[in-house]
């Protein structure tokens, strides 16, 4: 009788079973390993398969034994835990800068590396609230060319939009091309953003990867290296509220106690804080601009601007256009 032409790949397929049909609450006997390796075509005697599971075992598989009223086997530690990716899929579904088509791929590609068991119960679990996502399918490709782009030391061309209130794309410079030099991704605020440098206007800007189309790789080396030897990307994220860029100043604040999560979520624990009792103040470096205005004036009366003058006039001129507005 002639050799089934799937023998050959029998170790593969049983790798595969013990990946897809396996876990701790789903262990298989040697009959039904045999069995589902015979859907593939694969003949398989118990001997056989005593030392191809021990050949998996050498490879690295975790293949554990349970002994109860028969001898059964699964694939115990994965290369990821299901808590963990829990977490990895959660944030995929929660990323604002991929399509939905794109979340969705990604997920069932992270779900192949659970049992079919496990995945089923992760898909069950996994609670999803209207989350907003991106329109533009050319993310990944984005984020491909940029990372090539800064590892080959070139500028990229790309053309950057924004949505206009009928909901139409409205190109900036007129539709002409941006000519930037990128130095690094950041994924700030549930979106990745470009930091790169403009040498037109001789200045580091951001740019939401989503919002930029026709990307391409210039032929020219990237410039700005100076600007960028003594740029601190860490300390430039702190400062910035929502990637606006503004006037980079000491900004002094008193807040009330309760506020005391909110400044360590946003400038760490290394920020200096003065306890005055029921309030306390500090100091950080940032960038003002009207994120970061909006995120002062989004706690009211519990935070307030001491210093420098010109931007605590500007939020109170801000506080009483908005009461005007309501009036």
């Amino acid at each position: 009788m002639s050799r089934r032409p799937n023998q050959k790949l029998k170790l593969l397929y049983l790798m595969r079973i013990f990946i897809e049909c396996t876990d701790e609450k789903h262990a298989m006997t040697v009959a039904e390993l045999s069995d589902a390796l015979a859907a593939y075509e694969i003949s398989a005697e118990r001997k056989s398969l005593y030392d191809d599971m021990e050949l998996l075992r050498v490879f690295g598989l975790d293949i554990r034994t349970v002994r109860d009223r028969s001898v059964r086997y699964y694939l115990g530690s994965r290369m990821f835990e299901t808590a963990e990716l829990k977490l990895l899929v959660d944030a995929v579904r929660s990323s604002r800068f991929i399509t939905q088509k794109q979340s969705d791929d990604l997920i069932r590609k992270l779900e192949r590396m659970l049992s079919k068991y496990e995945a089923s119960a992760l898909r069950r679990q996994l609670v999803v609230a209207n989350r907003l996502k991106t329109e533009n399918d050319g993310v990944f490709g984005n984020v491909d060319m940029i990372h090539r782009a800064i590892s080959e030391n070139r500028r990229i061309r790309f053309r950057y939009y924004s949505w206009s209130a009928d909901k139409r794309r409205v190109f900036r410079r007129n539709g002409s091309f941006y000519l930037i030099s990128p130095f690094a991704l950041v994924w700030d605020s549930e979106n990745y953003f470009l930091v790169g440098y403009d040498a037109t206007a001789d200045m580091i800007k951001h740019f939401r990867v989503d919002k930029m189309l026709e990307i391409s790789i210039d032929k020219e080396k990237r410039e700005g290296e100076s600007a960028f030897e003594k740029f601190d990307l860490a300390s430039h994220s702190k400062q910035l509220f929502g990637m606006y860029a503004g006037d980079l100043c000491a900004v002094g604040f008193e807040c009330d106690k309760s506020l005391a999560d909110a400044v360590i979520d946003r400038f760490g624990t290394d920020v200096m804080m003065s306890n005055r009792g029921d309030s306390f103040t500090f100091t950080a470096r940032v960038m003002v601009s009207p994120s970061f205005y909006s995120w002062v004036l989004g706690f009211g009366s519990k935070m307030k601007i001491v210093y420098p003058e010109y931007v605590a006039e500007h939020i109170a001129e801000m506080a009483r256009d908005i009461v005007k507005k309501y009036e």
